[in-house]
This record gives structure tokens, C-alpha cells and sequence, in this order.
């Protein structure tokens, strides 16, 4: 979507829009917790764009009980566009149903100047009153300076009020909910070099962070994870995401040293590893299917991983990336059939 395509986008009724509420068993996983300092209730699973999901099993998902909601309007926009009707349904100025959901939203376009244009990009193409979190996306080690600059737009970005605001009404007209939310209520980034995420994680411009995490790649719990009190209501939010790939292939792809009839993870078993960490409040998924929507709720309502199927997990991790391990202790090994 261009800046110069102000067409409005056909958007369905909001009455064809339900959501129904869980019943979710109580564990030691609940299923909503609260996304770090901010004020919002999200699902432990989020579903992103980038499996190339269907509008349909998108509405499947928050049917189910997902409420957490990831697009990209610049990079990746052809594979996350498949869900944008979807979105544009639950999220727009007509939605009934927009409080409950979390519209997390990205660009990577990291630029102070462009900031408003890619802003712009997002309220055109689904038609929303507000986004929940926006991201600075892909933030590297060359991007220190470049992070700080965006954040410094922080306080003109977010919350009732704001610059921002107050030039998306000129632009689109006020609403209730825009004059109430804000443009944007809450500022995120997503990271891919730990050692920034971790200096990043006492900013009062920041509230959230999103970091890859998985069973091959477990940085993230000593630097982030680990650094943060769960009880603490000051911390930033913590999303995770790549819980099931590595630069190895799919972490589902059993590892050829592993011995025979040993537990075989599944994806919702991966899932569950990410969210049995400390503080982390949502595990990104790329989920392509209402099946896999199932398996994964159904994984999450099994509650937290053990210990020993942590270390279990994080053996099978380490062979995953081809770790040279002189002996296996028998002890650490969990077999399935």
C-alpha cells in the first residue's frame, strides 16, 4: 500500500466478527497475562503474518482465543498481506470488537523522517483508529545510533495527545477511540543482537522488546530473560520469536545424531519452551492453518515445560546446531513413543 492509494479499503461488517471466550484451564501457563509495564492483555501466543495465513483462519485464531496480532506493512508486506482483511475486519474504525485485540504493528523502515509516512502506510491499508505497539523492526549491532534516534520519538508517537496523534486526526478526522488511545499507545523493538536488547531493557522509551529465542539459540534467557523480575510491574514486555527455526533448518527436523525413540519435539512443543522462560509474555508463532491453531492452543493448555524436559530440549537444541558432544548422559534423555 502507497501513501498515494488513499483509496478506502472495502471492509467487512463487524457484525460478522465474534470472539469467543476460552474457558481456559488455570496452570502454570495461563493463557492471558498482562504484556509487561503496559496495559494490555494479550494471548501467550501471537500470531504473525509471516506463515502467509489466510484471513479466514485469522479469524479463526481470535476466535479461539488469540488476541495478540503481528503485521508488517513494508518489508514482508506480500506475505503478511494475506491476513490484512482479516485484520481490517477486527481492527477498524467500524470493529466491535477492536478492544479486544492487540494490533501490533512494524516497520523497518528505521528512520526518524519516515516515521510518519510509514505510520500512515499502516492506518490506510487497514483502516484503524490506533495501533497497540509499534515496532522498530530488525535492529542490528550496526543500529545502536539509528535505535536511539527512533526512540527519541517516543513521547511524540505515543499515547493521548501527541504530535502524532493529533496529525493522523487532521488527516483521517478524530474518533473516540483515537482522541482516547492515541495513534500509537506503546513503543517496541524488535532486536536481532542480544547484547542491545539487553542495554535497552531499563529505557523509559521502550516498552517492549522482542527478541528470536529457541531451543538452539537459548541467549536470550541470561541476557534478557533472566535480568528481569517477573513480579517487577515496571519491566518492559517481552515477545519472543523464531522459536522454531534456526539458521540449522526447522528445529521440528530431528537432528541425525539423536538416538533412536527418543522424544521427538513437536512446534507446540517448541512454542513451550519459549514460553516456559521467565517473563516472556508472548511467543510469536507463524502459524498457516486453523490446524496448527488448534495444536497450538492445545500445546499451550498442557502448562510449563519440566526441568528435566527443558534440559532435555536444550540437548536437543545443542545437537540441532551440531555441537560437538563427546557423551550424551543417559539420565538427560527422555524417550517417547
Amino acid at each position: 500500500m502507497k501513501l498515494t492509494d488513499l483509496a478506502s479499503p472495502q471492509v467487512a461488517s463487524a457484525s460478522k466478527v465474534s470472539h469467543v471466550t476460552n474457558n481456559f484451564p488455570e496452570s502454570d501457563l495461563p493463557f492471558y497475562r498482562k504484556l509487561g509495564r503496559t496495559d494490555l492483555t494479550v494471548s501467550c501466543l501471537g500470531l504473525g503474518g509471516g506463515g502467509s495465513i489466510s484471513s479466514e483462519d485469522t479469524l479463526y485464531a481470535f476466535e479461539r482465543g488469540i488476541n495478540y496480532f503481528f503485521y508488517s506493512s513494508d518489508l514482508h508486506h506480500y506475505i503478511y498481506s494475506s491476513m490484512s482483511g482479516a485484520l481490517r475486519q477486527m481492527c477498524s474504525r467500524r470493529s466491535s470488537v477492536r478492544e479486544k485485540v492487540v494490533l501490533a504493528t512494524v516497520t523497518y523502515i528505521k528512520s526518524p523522517e519516515m516515521a510518519l509516512a510509514a505510520l500512515l502506510d499502516q492506518f490506510v491499508e487497514l483502516d484503524i483508529d490506533y495501533i497497540d505497539v509499534l515496532f522498530w523492526g530488525w535492529i542490528g549491532s550496526s543500529d545502536r545510533s539509528i535505535l536511539q534516534d527512533c526512540l527519541q520519538l517516543s513521547p511524540d508517537l505515543r499515547g493521548s495527545n501527541s504530535v502524532y496523534q493529533r496529525t493522523i486526526e487532521r488527516m483521517f478526522g478524530a474518533s473516540e477511540r483515537l482522541k482516547k488511545m492515541g495513534a500509537v499507545r506503546y513503543i517496541g523493538a524488535s532486536f536481532h543482537d542480544i547484547n542491545l536488547a539487553q542495554q535497552c531493557l531499563d529505557s523509559d522509551l521502550l516498552d517492549v522488546v522482542m527478541v528470536r529465542h529457541n531451543v538452539a539459540h537459548r541467549s536470550a534467557q541470561s541476557r534478557i530473560f533472566n535480568q528481569l523480575d517477573a513480579q517487577d510491574p515496571s519491566r518492559p514486555g517481552i515477545v519472543t520469536f523464531k522459536s522454531t527455526g534456526s539458521h540449522t533448518g526447522a528445529l521440528w527436523d530431528v537432528p541425525s545424531s539423536l538416538p533412536e525413540k527418543c522424544w521427538r519435539p513437536t512446534v507446540p512443543d517448541l512454542y513451550r519452551y519459549s514460553l516456559t522462560q521467565n517473563c516472556v509474555d508472548v511467543c510469536l508463532t507463524g502459524l498457516t492453518r486453523r490446524e496448527e491453531i488448534d495444536a497450538a492452543i492445545a500445546g499451550v493448555q498442557q502448562g510449563k515445560l519440566t526441568t528435566a524436559e527443558v534440559e532435555y530440549l536444550n540437548l536437543y537444541g545443542d545437537l540441532h546446531r551440531n555441537q560437538q558432544i563427546l557423551e550424551i548422559s543417559p539420565e538427560k534423555l527422555i524417550y517417547r513413543s
